[in-house]
């Protein structure tokens, strides 16, 4: 199954985009999955001149790569989380924090999104990835204790917040990936049915498939495809190890540091760590995925200058190796 390899430009948005765009095509990706943030795509410009998009689309050709996705989790995280604190203040732009007023800095970030989507129409690709927010992750302990009440409240927010997102996409003929992910409304597996239903399995909200959050919390990254297949809209391909248990690192990492020693995960160059790859991509070929594979790279104990290529090379190869059932099936039938 051809699918193209395409390199997530969030973890380089220190570079500008077309430096970006040369190292990639120098590595041999096909394309990108262009973030929201620094330069490598802005919604508000996109919006506002028509040569924008254009002068975007010049620059990927220069560098024979593709577009199939762009990126806005950072300003997603701001439309249902709670508290909004100095932490969103660090992500958005200074036109959604405004004054930090947290209803304000909401409705912002919502209407932010609804442009992504139409800016993503104007660029030709059909899929935006990105972040939810919560309302209820700060319960996620269950202490002081949670009544079922306010869980229940935190999923009609999402809803009541996304739905008018969703008519948006849906009037320009785009989808919303949300990246199941710690933090958000979405984050597990049952957290994952009940957020589908809250939204009342609408076509136009699906899945971004990333794996690196699914290792550490002991969830099975290929089940999950089989399980949520149809609602597999774009993967990433991201990856984490678990530390040896020693007694001291836990699960929850202890706020200590990225590439710290003393947490008890930590994200790794893609083909390093725990996530079982061979079985993802079997699992993708068998719901018959043949949209983009994305490699989100991060490790902090890595150049990625070593890494983003190294993991190309990974993907690649197992890209090739496990073709669809389908092929299989055609390959031993009787003539």
């Amino acid at each position: 199954m051809t699918r193209p390899v395409t390199l997530f430009t969030g973890q380089w948005a220190d570079l500008p985009f077309e430096e970006v765009c040369r190292l990639a095509s120098e590595w041999g990706y096909d394309g990108l999955e262009i973030a929201c943030w620094g330069d490598h795509f802005e919604v508000d410009k996109a919006l506002a001149d028509d040569s924008y998009i254009e002068r975007k689309k010049e620059t990927l050709a220069k560098y024979n790569l593709g577009v199939w996705t762009i990126s806005n989790h950072l300003v997603g995280q701001a439309v249902c989380d709670h508290p909004i604190d100095e932490r969103h203040k660090g992500i958005l732009p200074a036109r959604i924090w405004g004054d930090g007023e947290p209803e304000g800095v909401r409705r912002r970030a919502a209407e932010e999104i609804k442009n992504t989507a139409r800016a993503a129409a104007a660029l030709g690709v059909t899929t935006v990835v990105g972040f939810t927010g919560s309302s209820i992750w700060h319960t996620l302990a269950m202490f002081p204790p949670v009544p079922p009440s306010m869980i229940a409240a935190g999923y009609a927010d999402f809803a009541d917040r996304w739905h008018p997102i969703l008519d948006v996409f849906d009037e320009v003929g785009v989808r919303f990936a949300h990246e199941v992910h710690p933090s958000e409304i979405a984050y597990d597996y049952h957290t994952t049915v009940r957020t589908l239903e809250a939204i009342g399995h609408r076509p136009a909200f699906g899945l971004n498939w990333d794996p690196s959050h699914m290792v550490w919390q002991d969830l099975d990254p290929a089940n999950f495809i089989l399980d949520f297949a149809d609602r597999i809209y774009h993967v990433d391909c991201k990856d984490a190890r678990v530390a040896t248990r020693d007694g001291r690192r836990g699960r929850l990492s202890s706020h200590l540091a990225w590439a710290d020693p003393r947490r008890g995960w930590d994200f790794v160059s893609t083909g390093r760590g725990d996530v079982p790859w061979e079985a993802c991509f079997r699992a993708l070929n068998h719901i018959g995925y043949d949209g983009p594979i994305s490699i989100e790279w991060e490790d902090a104990g890595m150049d990625r200058l070593h890494g983003a290529p190294e993991s190309l090379a990974y993907i690649r190869s197992l890209n090739a190796i496990t073709p669809p059932a389908a092929a299989f099936d055609a390959a031993f039938s009787s003539e």
